[in-house]
């Protein structure tokens, strides 16, 4: 203030522009905007507001579309202050300084979520949920699947009148995962929900402004259930909040320790059971009643499951190649058999398995559906062992082989023709009866028991396998001491009890 009253006094005194500015240091401009300033009256201070950078300036707008870009992104992956800079530096040609940078983009973010919040308390209502309608989403948590941890999906029915969540669990989020996990909810809770509300989920609807589209799969589920459904507003979880809540609610409860299983369907039928149980004992959070006897009026309110279940599966048709296989789902190859080289086939994809159909009706092969981005090949071994066991002599480069562990592939390869032909037809007759997976582990068995394949042994061990029965491990060793000494008490030729 000492200069600008310096500046208007030398003004008022009849100095030219060129010598106020010469005898103060400042430059011509400023000193005219300071004389022909009518109101110094002090401006209100900007609360929170760090002055803008000159060199910042020009950025502004850009570094304020990512910041709101990023809102719409996984919280893990949003612009760090130091990203920003490092984009100006690099895209821009930006020159200041990593400070200025990282102080407006702290205010920047303030500002955002405090325009959120504002938005969220002008716009969202308390909505009101009768008896029988339901709300449907996505979440993911980790599972224990024999032996190995891996991502998996779960789909979360939750029915706002009483606050129950039921879940199912999946390897991906499509139609057939969607319709197959409502069909057991459906199943479980005795009847069809009057309406059920979705997010915009991919594979089973999408909302582009006024116009949603849904797959063809979920529009012929909604007919055969007479389901009425509706799609949320984008970005607008309030519309079906009870979901959004129970998706964490579920994850923590149920799901913490990591669930450890072997058949994710057995899995799935016990989930139902263990939702349910979470909610015994509870009251509804605004209701103030049990949950339990609020979901009576959700059972009450549903209407009747149709005559026959619906068919959770998509159908395609699909030419194999010389090899007797093809591609469904991505790059997941799946094979019909060598009977089938050249030829076409109808595959059902299902939310766990992949059925392959021959052309006069008849199931060629099934398969666990594979998922991921990345190539699998899932040849089942069995179709290829049939074709062996009339051609033993393509026995070191088949799929067979490769599939076997490594003791059992040692055997089989010190046999003659003749003996490897009849173990190939012992473990190809058990696992056409028992599964694969079963007549290798008999297999197994066999050979560690007998030294051989025998067949006697191989199918009883292949039926303890499959029947999910193991050998019984204790975790303190057995003492059997006093078998030993009761043994040496009858060979000498005791017959006293007491001395037994």
């Amino acid at each position: 203030m000492d200069k600008i009253e310096d500046i208007r006094r030398r003004g008022r005194d009849g100095a030219s522009v060129a010598s106020i500015a010469r005898d103060t240091g400042v430059s011509e401009p400023t000193v005219r905007k300071y004389l022909r300033a009518t109101d110094l009256s002090e401006r209100p201070p900007a609360v929170g507001r760090a002055p803008e950078s000159p060199l910042l300036e020009p950025y502004v707008r850009l570094v304020d579309s990512w910041l709101a870009e990023d809102r719409r992104c996984w919280r893990k992956q949003r612009h760090t202050a130091k990203r920003v800079y490092d984009r100006l530096v690099e895209e821009r040609g930006f020159t200041g300084s990593y400070s200025t940078v990282r102080r407006y983009v702290r205010r920047r973010r303030d500002e955002l979520a405090t325009e959120h919040d504002a938005r969220e308390a002008q716009g969202f209502l308390l909505l009101d949920w009768v008896p029988g309608e339901c709300q449907v989403d996505f979440g993911q948590a980790d599972f224990r699947v024999r032996g190995v941890v891996q991502r998996g999906h779960f789909l979360a029915v939750t029915f706002p009148h009483s606050n129950v969540g039921l879940a199912q669990v999946f390897w991906g989020e499509t139609a057939e995962c969607v319709c197959q996990g409502l069909r057991n909810v459906f199943e479980f809770a005795g009847g069809v929900p009057l309406r059920a509300v979705f997010d915009n989920a991919t594979e089973v609807g999408r909302r582009i402004g006024a116009v949603v589209t849904t797959s063809g799969l979920f529009r012929r589920f909604a007919a055969h259930y007479g389901l009425d459904y509706s799609f949320t507003n984008p970005y607008s979880g309030n519309e079906k909040g009870s979901v959004e809540n129970k998706v964490g609610a579920i994850r923590r409860n149920l799901f913490v320790p990591v669930p450890s299983f072997f058949d994710v369907r057995g899995y799935n039928e016990r989930l139902l059971e263990a939702c349910l149980e979470a909610s015994r004992g509870k009251d509804h959070y605004r209701k103030g009643e049990p949950e339990l006897e609020l979901f009576g009026d959700d059972r009450a309110a549903l209407s009747p499951l149709p005559s026959a279940p619906f068919a959770c599966v998509t159908w395609l048709t699909r030419k194999c190649d010389k090899q007797g296989s093809f591609k469904a789902g991505g790059e997941h190859r799946y094979s019909a058999g060598p009977g089938m080289a050249s030829r076409e086939v109808a595959v059902a994809m299902g939310a766990f398995d992949v059925t392959v159909v021959g052309d006069e009706g008849e199931v060629v092969a099934t398969y666990e559906r594979e998922w991921g981005d990345a190539p699998t090949d899932s040849a089942d071994p069995l179709l290829q062992l049939k074709l062996l066991c009339n051609r033993p002599g393509g026995w070191r480069d088949s799929v067979v082989r490769r599939s076997l562990p490594d003791g059992l592939v040692s055997f089989l390869d010190s046999e003659g023709p003749a003996d490897l032909r009849a173990d190939l037809r012992a473990i190809r007759d058990s696992a056409s009866r028992l599964g694969w997976a079963a007549a290798v582990e008999g297999a197994l068995s066999s050979l560690e028991a007998t030294g051989g394949v025998d067949a006697a042994t191989l199918e009883l061990s292949a039926a303890v396998s499959a029947s999910g029965r193991g050998r019984v491990e204790y975790d303190e060793p057995v003492d059997l001491a006093g078998y030993d000494r009761a043994f040496e008490l009858l060979e000498g030729g005791a017959s006293d009890a007491e001395a037994v």
